[in-house]
């Protein structure tokens, strides 16, 4: 569905059915030059699984208009500003890469209004190699080919893809080259500029998941130690086999860790 947030024209994914914000939200949160298309599989389960699904586009990615946000903090604040504008109360952030930061932010900013957030390959800080950064703005082609590369755990996904006519990186490669130009770099120097996490993460009091890739080159499982340590409440999924896209490379994982996650805060909500 199409909101307008900011005066500017935003996208969400609904998970094929009609938006009911009384029901629990569950908000998702690409990474950089992605779009709501990589939560697929999760946000379209749960949409059909009694919760209310809003799979963002940010800024000039995918289906929404407007210039891409220079920092996680200004896309924490169009996140909360889309919750204004779907009527939404109170929602659990799941983000992933960059995304997992504007959740983080976003959670420290205005806790009334997250209720829950899960951080899927997450680091912090999320430091750029000087030579990518430089590529993201010189030469998008060879950066997407090494993020491409530095993303996935292997070549091809073992035992296989998840199905026929299907492969983990070619789609990736093609749905970042489908971003509009300026937009990779603004997402890696937004991460790489971003200083706030560990403030952000003392100030965290909800209940927060880590799902993180075992074989992960992007961030490593390691470089979530200083945020897991400043949430000692937090939960820890690991996923022995992914790398950094692990919604594409263990998407049951993913959602197994998210459905888990939803049904035990409910349980003790209730």
């Amino acid at each position: 569905m199409y909101l307008d947030v900011n005066s500017a024209r935003a996208y969400a994914y609904t998970g094929g059915k009609r938006f009911d914000p009384a029901l629990p939200v569950v908000a998702f949160v690409h990474g950089a030059q992605h779009d709501h298309s990589v939560w697929i599989l999760q946000s379209r389960y749960l949409a059909h699984h009694g919760y209310a699904v809003l799979a963002v586009d940010l800024p000039a990615h995918g289906r929404s208009a407007g210039e891409p946000l220079r920092s996680i903090e200004a896309m924490a604040d169009w996140l909360l500003a889309l919750f204004d504008a779907a009527g939404v109360a109170s929602a659990t952030v799941v983000g992933h890469s960059g995304g997992s930061l504007v959740a983080l932010e976003a959670a420290a900013r205005q806790p009334s209004r997250v209720a829950k957030i899960a951080l899927v390959g997450t680091a912090f800080p999320m430091r750029v190699a000087d030579d990518l950064l430089g590529a993201t703005r010189d030469d998008e082609p060879a950066a997407i080919d090494m993020i491409n590369i530095w993303s996935h755990s292997s070549y091809s996904q073992k035992p296989s893809n998840p199905g026929p006519g299907f492969w983990v990186m070619g789609q990736n490669k093609r749905l970042m080259e489908r971003q509009r130009p300026g937009v990779l770099h603004a997402d890696f120097a937004a991460c790489n500029a971003y200083a706030n996490g560990l403030a952000a993460a003392a100030a965290v009091k909800c209940p927060t998941l880590f799902i993180l890739g075992r074989r992960d080159a992007m961030t490593p499982v390691r470089a979530a130690t200083a945020l897991r340590q400043a949430i000692p409440a937090a939960q820890t999924v690991e996923v022995p086999t992914a790398g950094h896209t692990l919604m594409a490379e263990a998407p049951d994982a993913v959602l197994d860790a998210l459905r888990g996650f939803l049904a035990r805060q409910a349980a003790v909500a209730g």
